[in-house]
């Protein structure tokens, strides 16, 4: 029997890749659809609607008329009594009231930011440090809560980290640079990117948003150790801006590496990367990366749909002649790996171990 999911903040753009996410997934049904107070008791349909009646849907085929026909509810009244999981869409400001309110009693998968740094909150990516699950187990004890929460990492950190892992795994990484070029999707549509300001034009600062890529990198390829995350030691300096591409974030990677290597052998590493508790969840893509030796590749318009968007592309592996080193470009799908199907993934982690 699939489990009944919920899905908080429907209308926006995040809750919409849910939507379009789970459309016939083995796993999970959409049971229940929040919004805001002034959409609440509308059809999914209607809510989607402006004031001149055209559909603001911005993820391909609509859903089934299943969906368009379900009415949504406020969010502090949703029923917890008819689902087994939530999946939160919603801003950060609104998640630090409303998540705990929900992980008192049921599963929260998030995309907001507000919980990813707390000690008893693993930050996952199941191909990477799926093994951080155990977490949750804490937190529950911790917080006397029947669920718990778990938020996605920042998409910019999504495609970073995952290079490394492999890399770290075989080499000690003494230093990593990244500098990103964002696709605009990742900045949402209410607080987003005008476009008289991203046309023609790069935007070379996000705030706050390099802080995040640091901090979460360590956390994620730290090791779990007395029911606590040992953040890594790698130092980790990040530049982070913002270019006229809708969809899939570039990233420019320096790595500084302390033990002998090849350029062939580097690349075995991500082409035979596998992780064996993942590789029979629906999400898990056929390749975890994919090795390009055109070196004109990766392009966001090329190569960010690779495995349906949760492949992460990598190419221009060579020789850093600065220091004993490599670097690379890597390419990863914002809002897919890096938002609601990376959050789906999780899910489906959860449940094959038991915590759904």
């Amino acid at each position: 029997m699939k489990k009944r999911v919920a899905i908080i903040g429907a209308t926006g753009i995040a809750g919409q890749q849910f939507i379009s996410a789970l459309q016939n997934h083995e796993f999970f049904e959409v049971a229940e659809l929040s919004a805001s107070e002034k959409n609440a008791g509308k059809t999914y349909l209607n809510a989607l609607k402006d004031h001149n009646g055209k559909l603001n849907w911005f993820c391909g085929d609509l859903p089934s008329k299943r969906i368009l026909e379900m009415k949504l509810c406020k969010s502090d009244e949703l029923d917890l009594s008819k689902i087994d999981l939530i999946f939160s869409a919603v801003e950060s400001e609104i998640a630090k009231d409303l998540e705990p309110f929900y992980a008192e009693r049921k599963p929260v998968i998030s995309t907001a930011s507000f919980f990813r740094y707390e000690d008893d909150t693993p930050l996952l990516i199941p191909s990477i440090n799926s093994d951080h699950l155990k977490l949750v187990e804490v937190q529950k004890s911790n917080r006397n809560w029947k669920g718990y929460i778990l938020p996605i990492p920042n998409c910019t950190t999504t495609g970073f980290v995952s290079t490394l892992k492999p890399i770290a795994n075989n080499h000690k990484i003494d230093l990593a640079i990244m500098t990103s070029m964002q696709a605009v999707s990742g900045a949402g549509r209410t607080s987003g990117v005008l476009a008289l300001d991203i046309i023609d034009n790069i935007i070379p600062f996000i705030p706050k948003e390099e802080e995040k890529v640091e901090k979460e990198t360590k956390k994620i390829l730290g090791k779990l150790q007395n029911d606590k995350i040992i953040h890594s030691d790698l130092k980790v300096s990040v530049t982070c801006t913002r270019v006229p591409v809708l969809d899939g974030h570039t990233e420019i990677v320096n790595l500084k590496l302390d033990s002998d290597f090849d350029l062939e052998s580097i690349k075995n590493l991500f082409i035979n990367y596998r992780n064996s508790d993942v590789m029979d969840l629906p999400s898990t893509p056929k390749q975890i990366f994919y090795v390009h030796e055109d070196n004109f590749r990766p392009q966001p318009r090329l190569d960010r749909e690779i495995n349906d968007g949760m492949t992460v592309s990598i190419g221009r592996i060579r020789i850093d002649s600065a220091f004993k080193g490599i670097k690379y470009v890597l390419l990863s799908h914002n809002t897919k790996l890096g938002a609601a199907k990376g959050a789906i993934w999780i899910a489906e982690l959860c449940k094959k171990h038991k915590h759904i």
